[in-house]
């Protein structure tokens, strides 16, 4: 509706917006506008999506998953070489003067350039049951936490929606364990997801899928808590410096802290990760 960027509304603007963006239901726009700001940064540690009851009897809600699980399934895939260099560089170091380009100079000298989306198929697949299961747990620890009013506060939905992480990451971390080994392995190594899964299960047993388990479970809380105090800091901070007529900061306001804030949270637990891999 603020068409020029000023934080508050004029005649003008207020008109345009009902005569050009006819809405005759506002639970619809909050619904559209709580759906469309969630950013995908390939980890998967957000909150999960609610949904009201009247979007699960339509089916709105799995439409909704389905459009997110895609449009993940797209972001991954794109950023999938500089994934792979990632692990590379957490696995074996940077040796000597080695940099971006020189490691994916080395993918491709190692493996040609298919190699730089080498395990990215498991990635992109297990969106759909990860997703899945975060949503069903996220709705069940929601029960839980919900309190005699019916209600559910911050700290209760900010816990439940860890608790739904942890346990989503918990059901597919084989899966995760998986697109490491094969992103690290060598050409020729293992011929697929199927083969990976058959070598470790053969060599090392059922235990060695949930390598890693403890130090990427611990590095969700470091993340989660610390992305979500920063991100309510310097919003807040934000608001009393410079929205003296508003309380609404703006799109490109709310995504500066939310970068920053989500920055903070991964150099918190990256340490975490790299122990990990």
């Amino acid at each position: 509706m603020d068409v020029d960027g000023t934080l508050t509304v004029d005649w003008n603007e207020w008109r345009d917006h009902f005569l050009f963006n006819p809405a005759d239901n506002i639970q619809e726009i909050i619904r559209y506008w709580k759906h469309s700001t969630v950013l995908d940064i390939g980890d998967s540690l957000t909150i999960p999506d609610e949904f009201t009851e009247e979007e699960k009897k339509t089916g709105q809600w799995w439409r909704q998953l389905l459009a997110g699980g895609m449009a993940g399934a797209v972001s991954r895939t794109g950023t999938a070489p500089l994934d792979r260099l990632k692990v590379m560089m957490q696995v074996h170091g940077t040796k000597g003067n080695s940099n971006m380009l020189a490691g994916l100079k080395q993918m491709v000298k190692e493996g040609g350039v298919r190699s730089l989306w080498r395990g990215n198929g498991v990635n992109v697949i297990k969106i759909a049951p990860e997703t899945a299961m975060k949503f069903w747990a996220y709705e069940q620890y929601k029960k839980l936490f919900t309190s005699e009013s019916g209600k559910l506060g911050t700290a209760e939905r900010f816990v439940a929606g860890s608790l739904a992480g942890a346990t989503a990451q918990t059901s597919i971390y084989p899966m995760e364990v998986m697109k490491t080994r094969l992103a690290v392995g060598k050409t020729g190594q293992y011929n697929g997801m199927f083969d990976c899964a058959k070598k470790i299960l053969k060599k090392e047993g059922v235990r060695a899928f949930y390598k890693g388990y403890i130090p990427n479970i611990l590095g969700i809380i470091p993340y989660a808590g610390i992305d979500l105090a920063i991100y309510e800091t310097l919003k807040n901070a934000w608001l009393q410096k410079y929205a003296t007529d508003s309380a609404n900061p703006g799109v490109l306001v709310l995504l500066g802290c939310g970068t920053v804030s989500s920055t903070c949270g991964q150099l918190a637990s990256y340490p975490l990760a790299l122990i990990r891999t």
